[in-house]
């Protein structure tokens, strides 16, 4: 009986981001209503869902506009000109980079980011999917006081090692596949299984696979991506060349193989500057579907990949061994002249093999950074943060109408109650799972005044009609009916 060969398993946690779109959820939701309500109903339903995001917009709008306020001094194309025509001291600088920060830190928590920590990545990293190079950031090419100064003022658990020069933020889960006949991998694979074997048989193994000083767990049975504790799970598994069984159909054939993704990924960094004067641009890049085995690609101030020690160690053994063979081999008075040329052959294409074998990582490595900047970058900068500021909203608007429907259709819930039938609506109607927050559109729904709490625990709702009119007509409404009146005037 062979070995059996562990699957690496991913185990990911449920998130609080309903992947639903909001125009689809609330058409859904209407739906319902005229199945069985009247149409007046569902004008009312739509109207409080028009009316909701009007107010929580306005409610953000302040917050966010600071926000932008005080990027504008820190980014990175006209910032510095803003800043000198400020005439404002270092410490008045500094001030607003920390108020930047925390009003950032803020917007990213309620857009259910979380900064990754190092045991993530970690599990991220322990695998190869198509980068296979060793990336590592030019620390002196990073600045190390903006984010010490900030988390001295406002400190946080888990943070990662880097946390000083850079903080990666990390967002939802997907499942990245490629399907191809991949056979440079397939024939490494090969190589380096001999090689292992080898290596094995006459001993060596031992000084090529030294104990990590932080080990990685290479074959893990399950390893985990969690934060957030939930009953429900999701459990992805690699798929990687490098643990496939070599069968004559897989190495003819096409294979796919398979990588857990972070659906979406910002990283915050300052450069370091080579001047006296401290430069103040903050970088704010957003990625998406990056596959966590090939995170790297997402790192700022990245050094050009060289050779790996263990390839350096590969040639030199390999240089050694073939010169020890020969020589002995010349000492033989019987010495068969075509024996001794196949030893240096082999000798010789396995050092080509390893040096080319860099090469096609090295143009693979150049191709991913390219692909990652077009296809993988959504944006970066003040882009970025009017994408957050927009997904704040679309988030809590969302959970404020499906907490509000579920009391109007189900009546009177606790708030265990009310997450759980939150949660069924969305897995029922959409097909789609998430660890909705009802603690916060409690809160908004309490806020607007729809929604109240008996001496029992339990929440309930007025009346569509009534909904309406404690929230009451908005500016949003007055200028649509102005610019209709207008248009109404122009014919």
């Amino acid at each position: 009986m062979g070995k059996k060969k562990k699957r690496d398993i991913i185990h990911l946690e449920k998130e609080s981001v309903i992947p639903v779109l909001k125009h689809k959820l609330i058409a859904a939701l209407a739906n319902r209503i005229s199945i069985e309500r009247s149409r007046s109903d569902v004008d009312e339903f739509l109207k409080l869902c028009q009316r909701v995001e009007y107010t929580i917009r306005a409610w953000y709008l302040l917050q966010f506009e600071d926000l932008m306020r005080w990027y504008s001094f820190f980014e990175p194309i006209h910032g510095a000109k803003k800043l000198e025509q400020q005439n404002l001291t270092p410490e008045e600088i500094d001030v607003f980079e920390q108020d930047f920060l925390a009003s950032l830190f803020q917007v990213m928590e309620k857009s259910n980011f979380k900064i990754a920590t190092d045991e993530e990545i970690e599990v991220a990293l322990s695998a190869q999917y198509r980068l296979n190079l060793p990336i590592v950031v030019n620390e002196n090419k990073l600045d190390k006081r903006l984010f010490t100064s900030y988390f001295a003022k406002h400190p946080q658990d888990d943070l990662p090692y880097f946390a000083d020069k850079f903080i990666i933020f990390r967002r939802g889960f997907g499942i990245d596949r490629l399907n191809s006949y991949f056979i440079m991998p397939k024939i490494n694979t090969i190589i380096s299984r001999f090689w292992r074997c080898f290596l094995k048989v006459t001993g060596l193994k031992r000084l090529f696979f030294r104990k990590r000083s932080a080990p990685i767990t290479e074959d893990p049975k399950s390893i985990e991506i969690s934060m957030d504790n939930s009953d429900e799970s999701l459990y992805v598994e690699r798929i990687r060349i490098e643990k496939m069984k070599l069968s004559i159909c897989n190495l003819l054939g096409k294979v796919t193989i398979q990588e857990p993704t972070f659906d979406r990924i910002i990283v915050v960094y300052r450069r370091a500057s080579a001047k006296k004067e401290r430069a103040r641009n903050i970088y704010v890049k957003h990625f998406k579907s990056i596959p966590m085995a090939d995170m790297e690609i997402v790192l700022p101030e990245k050094k050009n990949p060289g050779l790996t020690p263990v390839d350096w160690v590969k040639f030199i053994v390999s240089a050694v061994i073939g010169l020890i063979t020969v020589i002995g081999s010349l000492s033989n008075p019987k010495a068969d002249i075509r024996v001794i040329l196949a030893i240096l052959t082999s000798v010789v294409g396995y050092c080509v093999k390893t040096y080319f074998t860099f090469q096609n990582n090295l143009v693979s490595y150049q191709s991913l950074i390219t692909k990652s900047v077009y296809d993988k970058q959504l944006d970066s900068g003040r882009g970025t943060l009017l994408h957050l500021c927009d997904d704040v909203i679309q988030q809590e608007v969302k959970e404020v109408i499906v907490s509000f429907f579920i009391l109007m259709v189900q009546g009177e819930a606790t708030r265990q109650e009310l997450d759980r039938r939150c949660e069924e609506l969305i897995t029922g109607e959409f097909n789609e799972k998430c660890n909705f927050d009802v603690d916060d559109a409690l809160q908004k729904l309490q806020k607007l005044g729809i929604v109240a709490k008996d001496p029992a625990g339990k929440y309930a709702c007025t009346d569509l009609k009534h909904a309406n009119e404690i929230i009451g007509t908005t500016t949003e409404e007055v200028v649509l009916k102005a610019n209709q009146g207008d248009c109404s005037f122009g014919r």
